[in-house]
This record gives structure tokens, sequence and C-alpha cells, in this order.
């Protein structure tokens, strides 16, 4: 099994393919990493930021259209983080309840 490339490399191919100054073949050849590798990278990237389609070209929705998408994808990320901090709430206030004794 292949050594897993180091964290520091990762962001910084991510970085180059990113500008879009190169194509991703370019980048891939350049650092030594497959394109199928490097597009795996950029997409978990962008999942972690948030983000969605950022190396790719852009779409035929354009102006108000990807405003709402984008949007949209923003409160979808808001919503589940929110569902998450009600959960841990929930949990907490159910685990110091059974401490407290009824008089």
């Amino acid at each position: 099994m292949p050594k897993p490339f180091p964290l520091e490399f990762r962001r910084d191919v991510i970085a180059v393919a990113r500008q879009g100054e190169q194509s991703i073949a370019q980048v891939a050849k350049s650092f030594g990493v497959s394109e199928s590798c490097l597009s795996r990278w950029l997409k978990i990237a962008d999942r972690e930021d948030g983000l969605t389609g950022r190396s790719s070209p852009p779409t035929s929705t354009a102006g108000a259209g990807g405003d709402l998408e984008a949007e949209n994808r923003e409160l979808r990320r808001r919503a589940k983080q929110l569902e998450q901090e009600n959960e841990i709430l929930r949990r907490a206030t159910a685990y110091f309840a059974r401490d407290i004794l009824p008089k």
C-alpha cells in the first residue's frame, strides 16, 4: 500500500489547483500525483470548505440562480450544524437532569 501524502503537501497542491492558472492534469503532473487523486482531494476540500464545483468551469446557472444555489448550500450547512448543536444540548440536559433527585 502506498504511503499517504503529508497534509501540508495536499494543501499546497489544492491551493495551486484552485488558482486556475493550470489545468488539473498539469498540476497533477507537476506535483507527481494522479489526476484522479487530485480530483478527489479537491472534492474533499470543497466539501470541507462548504464549496462545490469551485475548481470546475462555471455552469450554465449564472447570476441570481447561482447566488440562490450558494445561499441554499450555506443554509443547509448551517441547519445541519444547528441540529448537531441541538442534539448535544439535548444529551447534556438529559445527563445533568438524571443527577438531580426530586425532593
